[in-house]
């Protein structure tokens, strides 16, 4: 690692919490007249997973920020449907290989050139791409419109999720090199248009050399982190450490030291021109939600060990399958294991910092309930049963 200039300033590990919240948008007045996509640009990106038990990670994501937003205008926010009788408006977001599979503001895709190089120069890949096939996609898409891998042949060989189609591997592929994108979900299913149609004209070019790309990369996640440690601004888009390194001296971002931390760290000037004040969120938050998805970091502000359980074998789980971490106050104070019943939410496991959070975590499950038309929460377990009757009087209250 090279040498790290003289720190602007120093934090304490509270301030470098509450500026990492509200770096998130989860401390202060959330600005609902941006709604959505005012998220996602905020946020930077936007993680996508398969899962779906309360609702799939990208609906949580701006839930947690903005409280109970119509589950249906979320998506219609991300993907601009096409109006029925005119040429159809763009979208506001791509999906692309960002921290993860993420939703990306539509602006950033000149910076992600870099990547779509490194994926055109790749010398090898995991799934065969028989001859002919790609051009064949390509030629279709153009013709045809906008399609689903299964409109435009199938997309697996066989029943197993791994097991993909020529053709499922021609449109993906095109995918990662920037001549498809995705347009929008349809049962979860990507919808493939050519990147020349749905992506605005000003935008769709790969003019950006990588030190341009990677440094407005680094700035952007140096806004949505707030501070963060070279390894903390690498991992939000999935940076290499010496790319980082590269461009961070150029990228606007201000060298600090955080008390507690043990590495050099780099701030958002704008993060630190204000004291970060206001009123903090109650939540339920997605494994995969952007203030917590990198574990190191959550340990290291919060003093919280999460781990995603969903892949671990049922008998080894510690907190459930897709247990939630609970903020209140501006520190998670507990996950819940969230289930749904019919009208009921299920916390089939919870777990809670003392009996002080026992009235926060009833708040987010309340909350949540409503978010997702559930007319009762039903507790089934607590790591500690004397305050399950604690927990379950609380929503009794609020519920009656």
């Amino acid at each position: 690692m090279p040498s790290v200039p003289r720190p602007a300033t120093e934090l304490t590990a509270d301030d470098a919490r509450r500026i990492a919240l509200r770096a998130q948008g989860l401390l202060g007045v959330p600005d609902r007249r941006a709604g959505v996509r005012g998220v996602l640009r905020h946020l930077g990106a936007v993680q996508l997973d398969t899962i779906s038990v309360l609702a799939r990670s990208h609906e949580l994501i701006p839930y947690a920020r903005l409280g109970a937003i119509g589950r249906k205008a979320v998506d219609a926010a991300y993907w601009t449907p096409k109006p029925d009788g005119t040429a159809g408006a763009r979208p506001h977001a791509f999906e692309y290989w960002s921290h993860a599979a993420c939703l990306l503001p539509i602006e950033e895709w000149p910076h992600f050139a870099f990547r779509r190089r490194a994926y055109r120069a790749r010398p090898h890949w995991n799934h065969p791409l028989p001859d002919g096939v790609y051009d064949q996609v390509v030629k279709q898409l153009r013709a045809e419109g906008p399609l689903t891998a299964t409109d435009l042949g199938g997309a697996k060989r066989t029943s197993e999720w791994w097991d993909w189609s020529g053709t499922k591997v021609a449109v993906e592929r095109a995918l990662m090199y920037g001549e498809v994108v995705c347009v929008e979900r349809r049962g979860w299913k990507r919808v493939y248009d050519l990147a020349e149609r749905a992506v605005p004209t000003a935008l769709l070019h790969d003019e950006l050399d990588d030190t341009e790309c990677l440094r407005r990369l680094v700035r952007l996640a140096g806004h949505s982190l707030g501070v963060g440690t070279r390894g903390d601004i690498a991992d939000y888009h999935r940076l290499k450490a010496e790319q980082v390194d590269a461009v961070v001296a150029d990228s606007g971002l201000v060298p600090v030291t955080v008390q507690g931390w043990g590495k050099p760290a780099w701030a958002d000037p704008a993060a630190l021109e204000t004291p970060p004040r206001g009123r903090h969120r109650t939540t339920l938050l997605s494994p995969f939600d952007s203030l917590i998805w990198e574990r190191a970091r959550t340990e290291r502000i919060f003093g919280f060990t999460h781990r995603l359980e969903a892949y671990v074998p049922k008998q080894k789980r510690v907190h459930g399958y897709f247990a939630m971490p609970v903020l209140a106050g501006g520190r998670l104070v507990g996950r819940v294991d969230p289930a749904r019943e019919g009208r009921a939410l299920v916390a089939k496991q919870v777990s809670v910092d003392g009996p002080g959070a026992v009235p926060a975590v009833a708040q987010a499950l309340r909350e949540a309930a409503a978010w997702v038309d559930c007319t009762d929460v039903r507790v089934e377990r607590m790591d500690d049963p004397d305050l399950r009757e604690a927990l379950v009087r609380e929503l009794a209250h609020a519920l009656n």
